[in-house]
């Protein structure tokens, strides 16, 4: 994600301080519901983080499988498996559902 200086900052700023005041509201606040509501603006600002950084980390993954030699896993190259139809048959049932 190339955003520019000024956005980037904000963001970082916004996501940093939401996840501070969120766990000091858990700590702080003597209403459970409060508390509770604390808690889940904290666990979904850290879900979006979470999920930015792992997106980050597939990339990297998928890169170091581009890398590697793969002339050794093609020698028993199936176009279409088991998995393959049982998916296809589960995206479209989804699909048309």
């Amino acid at each position: 994600m190339d955003l520019p200086g000024p956005i980037h900052d904000f963001l970082l700023v916004f996501l940093g301080s939401g996840l501070i005041l969120g766990g000091l509201g858990v700590v702080l606040l003597t209403n459970p519901i409060y508390s509770a509501f604390s808690l889940g603006l904290v666990f979904c600002l850290s879900a979006a983080q979470l999920l930015i950084y792992v997106g980050a980390i597939n990339v990297l993954i998928i890169f170091a499988v581009m890398f590697m030699n793969g002339s050794e896993y093609y020698n028993d190259f199936n176009l279409w498996t088991v998995g393959d139809g049982v998916t296809s048959v589960v995206c479209t049932s989804i699909l048309l559902h």
